[in-house]
C-alpha cells in the first residue's frame, strides 16, 4: 500500500472517531423528564423509594436500576491488540469500540473504564470496588501474566461475572472450531496431538479449554520465542506456561511438529512452514490466528496438505476466529439469569452452542444475509459467521441453561424456549442490520457506475467501496475535475488508476452510446441529434446505457435533481414495461434504521396516488426486499381509514390491494387498512380489530400516497434519529438505484452495498 493510500485510510479512521461528535458512545435517559412530576420521581423525593428497596433487598438493584444490563470494559492498555503497551488513555478508542459491540450485538449497556494502574493487585482492588455499579466485568487488553492475577483476584472477591475476553473468548471460539474440525477429520480430543505457538493469555486459555474438552495435557506441545516449553527451562517462563512443560531438553517447533493433529498459532507471521505442515498428521487442523498476517498462508498450507482444515483470524478467509461470536452472547445469558460467575460449564456450553450452530441447516435469514457464500457445514464452514442472526438465541440460551444447572444463577428462567424466542426476535434491533449486506457484497465483484461522479460524496463513497468491498466503481465525469476534487478532499484514489472514468466531453465510446440510445428510443421521438446531445450532457442516461450494454452491472444516480426526472431515463433505457412482463419501477422503499429496530417505508417516490394493484405489487416487492436483510416481513397497509371505518379514497384503494393479496397464498404477514399507530402497536390493533391476522408490530409501512410515505420517511430521518438506507428502487432487478439530494457519503456506501449484492433479480 502506498503512502498516499495509508494517509487516506488513517484520516478516514480519525474522522470516523471525531465527527459528528467525538467518540463512539453517549449516555441517554430511558425515562421521561418533561415536568416537575417526572423530576420528583427521577430524583428527590421519589428516588428514595428505590434506594430503600435496594437497601432492604440488594437483588432489587436489577429491578430499579440499569445494573442488571450494565457491563464494564476495564483495561490498563498494557496489551492492546496489534499495538502493545500503549497505556490506558490511548486504549480508550478500543474500549469504546468493545462497548459498541456489546450494545449492537447483544443490547448490553456498557461503560468503558481505562485505569492508570500497572500493579496487577492494585488494579484488581480497583475493579473489585466497582461491583455495586455493574452486573458484570469484561477485562480487556491486560498483559500476561498480570491478566491472570487480576482475573483470579476479581473472581475470588466479586459476586458478579468476571471474564477476560482475550483469554476465554478466544479459547471458546477456537474450541468450537476445533470441535467441528475433529468431527470432520473423524478424530477425538482424547487422541490428538496439539502443537501451539504463543504462550500469552489467549494461547494459555485455549490450551486450558482444550484440556477441559478432553485433550491429555501430555499431548500438548507449547512453543514460544525461546522454543519448546520443557521441564527445567528458566528463560521467559511463567507458572501458566510451566503447566504445559514437556519432559526432555530444548527443542524447536520443527522438532515437535511431527504427527500433530492440531496446530494452534497465536504468535506471528511465517512461524509455520510448508515443510512443517507436510510433517503433520493426515487431515490436520491448522489454526493460524496471528493478525493481520497468519502463521502460514492458507493457500500455502493447502498446497502441502489439501485436506487441511484451516482457520485464521482474518475475515477474508473462511473460518474466521472472531471473539464477537462469543463475548456478547455469553454476557447476555449470564446477565439474564443473574449469574454470580462465568464458570467452566458456561464456557463449554458456549463452545457447544457455537459448534452445533455451524452444523445446523442454514436458516433462511442467514442465507439471505450471506448470499453467495458457503453456508453448509464443512471444511470452509467450521464455525458460524460473526453476523449469523441465530447466534444470540442459541449461545445465550445455552449459557443461561448452564448457569442454572450449575447453581450460579440467582434469577433462573422459567421458560428457556420463550427466552430464546425473545432473543431471536431482538436480533435486528440495531444498525448492524447493514453488516450482512456488506458481507454479501464482498462475495462477488460487480461494476457500479455513478452518474454524478464529480460529487464529493460520490468520491468518498467510491473510496469506501474499494476499502470495504471488491466492487469496481465507475465514475461519470470530467477527469480533471474528479482528480482536483479527490485532491481537495484528501483522498488517495485517482481516476484511471483506481477506478474507471467515463468523460461525457470526450470518450471513445461516445458513438456507441448515442447510437444505442437512439435505437432504443427512435420511435419515441428521439432523433439522432437529440441522442447525441443527451449522451454529451445527461449523465443519468449515460449510466443507464452502460448498464444496458453490460459495461456496468448497476447504476446509482440522484445526488442532485428530482427523483422522477432520473426515473424517466432509467425506465426509458432499462425498463421493458409491465405488459411485456419485464422490468419496471414498482415502488421506492426506504429502510429507516431506528434505535428500537428497522422500519421500512414505501412508496416514497414512484406513484403519487397508487392504485390498488400498484399497492399490492409494492407489498409483494417489499416482502422480497425486506428478506434481503434477514428480516421477516410484517407489512401494514396504512391509510386514513381503519379496518373499513371510513369510505375514503385511500381506504378504498387499500381494500382493493388487500383483495388482490388475498386472492393468492402469501408467505408473509400483512394486514390493513389501518392507521400507523395501530400498525406499530400490536396491543392497540388487537383492541380495535381482534381478528387481525398480523402479530406484533409491523416492520413495513405501505402508504396510500407518496406524500404520506415521504413525510414519514423525512420525519423519522430528521426528528426520529433514523438512518436511511435507500430509497431502494424496486422492480428494476438491481440494475438501477435513484438516491435523493440529501444523501450522505455513508448513505451512498449503503446503497452501493445493496447494488453490489450478487442478485440476478430481487425486485
Amino acid at each position: 500500500m502506498d503512502d498516499a493510500k495509508k494517509d487516506s485510510l488513517r484520516q478516514a479512521a480519525l474522522d470516523y472517531h471525531r465527527y459528528p461528535k467525538p467518540g463512539k458512545l453517549e449516555v441517554r435517559a430511558t425515562k421521561p423528564l418533561a415536568n416537575g412530576r417526572d423530576l420528583s420521581r427521577a430524583y428527590s423525593p421519589g428516588v428514595a423509594e428505590a434506594c430503600l428497596e435496594i437497601q432492604s433487598s440488594p437483588d432489587a438493584a436489577r429491578d430499579y436500576t440499569s445494573r442488571g444490563n450494565l457491563v464494564a470494559v476495564v483495561s490498563n492498555g498494557t496489551a492492546v491488540l496489534g499495538l502493545g503497551n500503549i497505556g490506558a488513555l490511548a486504549s480508550k478508542p478500543v474500549m469504546e469500540g468493545k462497548a459498541v459491540l456489546f450494545k449492537k450485538f447483544a443490547n448490553i449497556d456498557c461503560f468503558d473504564i481505562e485505569l492508570n494502574e500497572n500493579d496487577p493487585e492494585k488494579l484488581a482492588d480497583i475493579v473489585c470496588a466497582l461491583e455495586p455499579t455493574f452486573g458484570a466485568i469484561n477485562l480487556e487488553d491486560i498483559k500476561a501474566p498480570d491478566c491472570f492475577i487480576v482475573e483470579r483476584i476479581c473472581r475470588e472477591r466479586m459476586n458478579i461475572p468476571v471474564f477476560h475476553d482475550d483469554q476465554h473468548g478466544t479459547a471458546i471460539v477456537v474450541s468450537a472450531a476445533a470441535t467441528n474440525a475433529l468431527r470432520l477429520a473423524k478424530k477425538r480430543f482424547e487422541d490428538i496431538k496439539v502443537v501451539s505457538t504463543g504462550g500469552g493469555a489467549a494461547g494459555i486459555a485455549c490450551l486450558n479449554m482444550l484440556v477441559k474438552l478432553g485433550v491429555p495435557r501430555e499431548n500438548i506441545w507449547l512453543c514460544d520465542l525461546a522454543g519448546l516449553v520443557h521441564e527445567g527451562r528458566v528463560e521467559d517462563m511463567t507458572e501458566q506456561k510451566a503447566a504445559f512443560a514437556q519432559p526432555g531438553g530444548p527443542r524447536t517447533l520443527m522438532d515437535v511438529i511431527d504427527g500433530a493433529d492440531l496446530f494452534l498459532g497465536l504468535s506471528g507471521p511465517g512461524v509455520l512452514t510448508k515443510e512443517m505442515v507436510a510433517r503433520m498428521a493426515d487431515s490436520p487442523a491448522i489454526f493460524a490466528l496471528a493478525n493481520p498476517n497468519p502463521e502460514i498462508d492458507p493457500d500455502d498450507a493447502r498446497a502441502v496438505a489439501p485436506n487441511a482444515l484451516i482457520a485464521t483470524g482474518r475475515s477474508d478467509y473462511p473460518n474466521q476466529v472472531n471473539n464477537v461470536l462469543c463475548f456478547p452472547f455469553i454476557f447476555r445469558g449470564a446477565l439474564d439469569v443473574g449469574a454470580t460467575a462465568i464458570n467452566d460449564e458456561m464456557k463449554i456450553a458456549c463452545v457447544e452452542g457455537i459448534a452445533e450452530l455451524a452444523r445446523k441447516t442454514t436458516s433462511a435469514e442467514a442465507a439471505a444475509a450471506y448470499q453467495g457464500e458457503q453456508m453448509t457445514f464443512g471444511p470452509d464452514y467450521l464455525i458460524p459467521k460473526p453476523f449469523d442472526p441465530r447466534l444470540m438465541g442459541v449461545v445465550a440460551t445455552a449459557v443461561a441453561r448452564a448457569a442454572m444447572e450449575t447453581g450460579v444463577a440467582t434469577r433462573p428462567l422459567d421458560d428457556l424456549a420463550a427466552y430464546k424466542a425473545k432473543l431471536d426476535g431482538s436480533v435486528f434491533k440495531s444498525a448492524m442490520i447493514m453488516r450482512p449486506v456488506f458481507e454479501a457484497a464482498s462475495t462477488s465483484e460487480r461494476r457500479l457506475v455513478f452518474s454524478e461522479g464529480e460529487d464529493e460524496r460520490v468520491l468518498r463513497a467510491a473510496n469506501a467501496i474499494m476499502e470495504e468491498t471488491i466492487d469496481k466503481p465507475i465514475l461519470i465525469g470530467r477527469p480533471d475535475v474528479i482528480e482536483a476534487r479527490c485532491e481537495r478532499a484528501g483522498l488517495s484514489i485517482r481516476p484511471g488508476r483506481d477506478f474507471e472514468i467515463v468523460n461525457p466531453e470526450s470518450d471513445s465510446r461516445y458513438r456507441e452510446y448515442w447510437t444505442t440510445y437512439h435505437e432504443i428510443l427512435q420511435r419515441k421521438g428521439v432523433t439522432p441529434d437529440l441522442a447525441k446531445s443527451i449522451m454529451r450532457t445527461n449523465t443519468t442516461a449515460i449510466g443507464a446505457v452502460m448498464v444496458h450494454l453490460q459495461e456496468a452491472d448497476s447504476m446509482i444516480c440522484g445526488t442532485f435533481g428530482q427523483y422522477l426526472w432520473h426515473l424517466k431515463y432509467v425506465q426509458q433505457i432499462l425498463g421493458t414495461g409491465p405488459v411485456q412482463g419485464g422490468l419496471h419501477a414498482v415502488a421506492a422503499l426506504s429502510l429507516m434504521i431506528l434505535e428500537d429496530g428497522p422500519l421500512f417505508v414505501a412508496d416514497t417516490h414512484i406513484h403519487a396516488t397508487p392504485s390498488g394493484a400498484q399497492i399490492a405489487e409494492t407489498v409483494i416487492g417489499a416482502a422480497r426486499h425486506v428478506r434481503r436483510f434477514g428480516v421477516v416481513p410484517k407489512i401494514a397497509l396504512c391509510s386514513h381509514s381503519q379496518f373499513g371505518n371510513l369510505d375514503s379514497d385511500s381506504g378504498r384503494r387499500m381494500r382493493d390491494a388487500l383483495a388482490i393479496l388475498d386472492s393468492q397464498p402469501r408467505d408473509f404477514e400483512y394486514e390493513g387498512e389501518m392507521h400507523a399507530d395501530a400498525a406499530l402497536d400490536g396491543e392497540l390493533r388487537n383492541r380495535i380489530f381482534p381478528s387481525s391476522r398480523m402479530h406484533g408490530a409491523a416492520n413495513v409501512l405501505i402508504f396510500a400516497n407518496a406524500d404520506a410515505a415521504s413525510g414519514v420517511r423525512n420525519i423519522l430521518k430528521m426528528k426520529g434519529g433514523g438512518l436511511e438506507v435507500g430509497p431502494i428502487l424496486m422492480g428494476m432487478g438491481n440494475r438501477a438505484h435513484i438516491v435523493t439530494p440529501s444523501i450522505t457519503a455513508r448513505g451512498l456506501l449503503n446503497i452501493s452495498a445493496l447494488a453490489g449484492t450478487p442478485v440476478a433479480h430481487y425486485g
